[in-house]
């Protein structure tokens, strides 16, 4: 089940890829059908050989490589990651914790997403809209752990609220 979820997410992303190539805005980088083709293929499958990727794609194996290139050097292709099952690694609990900053404190909400995002248990870190500043994906061994980690590091003066929500299962991955 959890394989149609994922699928699905990699969808939205392709659809995503194509909607941005098709709109010609200033300031952006703009996608021919070869690059759209090319991230499209890596979406499905960011692991593929550069010849496989080329004869999909119908180019050549240079031209493959230089686009790659060009593409990671414009920043459209931020990196390249391991979807890691964290539960098989003994971190069972995950939670997202919004963070409300004290107006007073704006200035430092920057500086509090680096910190935390450079702590052990931390997988992302989100600068956010609306009723919180700060969206947080944390992973721990335990409840226990869990709650040692909102106390020693979401004690800082700058933070007016923190809710910790629980994550029972992730639908969608890699999109």
């Amino acid at each position: 089940m959890l394989n149609i979820f994922a699928t699905a997410g990699r969808n939205r992303m392709i659809n995503a890829i194509e909607r941005a190539a098709a709109a010609a805005r200033p300031n952006h980088v703009r996608l021919d059908d070869v690059d759209t083709a090319i991230l499209r293929e890596l979406v499905r499958d960011a692991r593929i050989p550069n010849n496989a990727l080329a004869e999909k794609v119908g180019i050549a194996p240079s031209t493959a490589l230089a686009r790659m290139r060009a593409l990671r050097e414009s920043g459209v292709i931020k990196g390249f990651h391991a979807d890691i099952d964290l539960e098989l690694l003994g971190l069972e609990i995950s939670a997202m914790v919004s963070i409300l900053i004290h107006s007073h404190a704006r200035s430092r909400m920057t500086e509090i997403a680096e910190h935390l995002s450079g702590l052990d248990s931390v997988q992302r870190v989100f600068l956010m809209s609306g009723d919180r500043d700060l969206l947080v994906h944390v992973s721990c061994e335990s409840p226990t752990r869990l709650r040692d980690f909102v106390s020693a590091h979401l004690n800082d003066p700058a933070i007016a609220n923190t809710q910790t929500n629980l994550i029972f299962s992730e639908l969608s991955q890699g999109g």
